[in-house]
């Protein structure tokens, strides 16, 4: 958003900072406790959630070493946990409980390791695609900047949007490295430990592409605002706002 007084995910959408949907899905789905990991500005995120959702446990990521090492510090906090984690992104605010019960289910009947929730796009730019076996589990994710022009033509893209084994999880961050340009921990390479193993990880489509877009600019939150107007207006709102 270029605008360094204000974390981007306090940017507001119909009266309500982004992060507040995406805390909200999270509680709506049944979730047993909510990490929301803070950077920048997070005193911000940190005072707005105490209000709004004081179940939640803020997390400081400091420094703020990439996706990977965001999630990492999470560890501690689901020291006491066995069972599912759900990484969701904070500027994503458009994810509907029926989509997230959907993966949620897949992920358990497939016995899945990790599943990814993607989506078809008719363009794909910018975005990680998704490789997949023969029998439909996910085999690869590769990004664009290093995808084939065989593979720049698939439009299964990566969204984000994780569901984990929460041991094999933190298994495979402990074994990650910044050997890359940004220096940074990737979440996404925990999955080539997982194959490395030769772990199942799955993967199941949004049927609403809109869903899974990240809001990065003004003009892509204007759309979110018109989005959400169309599913009020349609009595289709997927995230009742708590305490409204």
């Amino acid at each position: 958003m270029k605008d360094p007084t204000r974390a981007k995910v306090m940017y507001e959408l119909n009266g309500k900072p982004m992060v507040h949907y995406v805390a909200d899905l999270a509680y709506a789905l049944g979730a047993s406790r909510v990490i929301v990991i803070v950077g920048h500005q997070r005193e911000l995120v940190t005072n707005y959630l105490s209000v709004s959702h004081p179940d939640a446990r803020c997390v400081a990521q400091e420094p703020q070493l990439g996706t990977g090492d965001a999630v990492l510090q999470a560890e501690d906090a689901l020291a006491d946990f066995d069972g599912t984690v759900l990484v969701l992104s904070g500027d994503v605010p458009l994810l509907t409980q029926c989509t997230m019960r959907r993966l949620i289910e897949h992920h358990l009947s497939a016995r899945a390791v990790a599943t990814i929730l993607t989506a078809m796009m008719d363009d794909p730019t910018g975005y990680g695609r998704i490789i997949r076996n023969p029998d439909g589990s996910v085999r690869q994710i590769v990004e664009h900047r290093d995808a084939s022009e065989e593979v720049r033509r698939i439009r299964e893209i990566n969204s984000g949007i994780y569901l984990f084994d929460k041991k094999k999880l933190f298994e495979g961050l402990h074994h990650i490295t910044p050997h890359n340009v940004q220096n940074e921990y990737y979440l996404t390479d925990v999955f080539g430990y997982f194959w490395k193993h030769h772990w199942l990880v799955s993967g199941l489509r949004a049927q609403q592409v809109e869903e899974i877009h990240g809001i990065n600019t003004v003009q892509q939150l204007d759309q979110a605002r018109i989005i959400l107007e169309s599913r009020v207006a349609q009595g289709a709102t997927s995230n009742p706002p708590r305490g409204s």
